[in-house]
C-alpha cells in the first residue's frame, strides 16, 4: 500500500505579493525551496491562516534571499499581500519509505527568512506564540486567545 504524506511545509510564511495576471503557481525564495526540500513545478498546498483559504498549485523558484512568497493567477482572489499561509507539499510513500521518512518543517520570521528546519510535523518553536497538540496532550492549560502553561 502506499501513503500521502507530509513531505514538507513552510510555516507561517509572509505573501510578499500577489499577481492575477500572472499565470498561475506560487514564487518561492530559492533559499526558502531549498530548505523545505521543494523543487520548481512540484505541487504544493497553501492554507491561507487569515481567511482560511485552502488551494493547490506548483512552485516558481523566486529570486535567492529575497523573501519572495507571490501567490500569482487565480489564487491572488483568495490570498494577499500581508497574509499568513502555510505552504505544504506531500510525498506518495510506501509503508517501507514512510517508517523512515522524516519532513522537513520550515519556519521563518517575518522577512520569510529561515529560523528553524525540523521534523517534527506538530512542533512549535519557543517563543513563538503557537500551541502544539502534544501541549494538550501533556495536560496544558491553554485561554482562549491562545496562551498555554504547560502542566505541573
Amino acid at each position: 500500500m502506499f501513503r500521502t504524506m507530509m513531505k514538507s511545509k513552510i510555516h507561517r510564511a509572509t505573501v510578499t505579493h500577489a499577481d492575477l495576471h500572472y499565470v498561475g503557481s506560487v514564487t518561492v525564495d530559492q533559499d526558502l525551496m531549498e530548505a523545505a526540500d521543494l523543487l520548481e513545478g512540484e505541487q504544493v498546498a497553501i492554507v491561507d491562516i487569515d481567511n482560511g483559504a485552502r488551494l493547490e498549485t506548483y512552485v516558481i523558484a523566486g529570486e535567492r534571499g529575497s523573501g519572495v512568497i507571490g501567490i500569482n493567477g487565480a489564487a491572488a482572489h483568495l490570498v494577499h499581500p500581508g497574509d499568513l499561509v502555510i505552504l505544504i507539499a506531500y510525498g506518495v510513500m510506501s509503508e517501507e519509505e514512510v517508517r523512515d521518512y522524516d519532513p522537513r518543517v520550515v519556519f521563518v520570521d517575518a522577512d520569510n527568512k529561515q529560523v528553524e528546519v525540523g521534523s517534527d510535523p506538530a512542533h512549535a518553536p519557543e517563543g513563538s506564540g503557537l500551541v502544539t497538540p502534544r501541549m494538550l496532550a501533556d495536560g496544558a492549560v491553554c485561554t482562549p486567545d491562545g496562551v498555554c502553561s504547560p502542566a505541573v
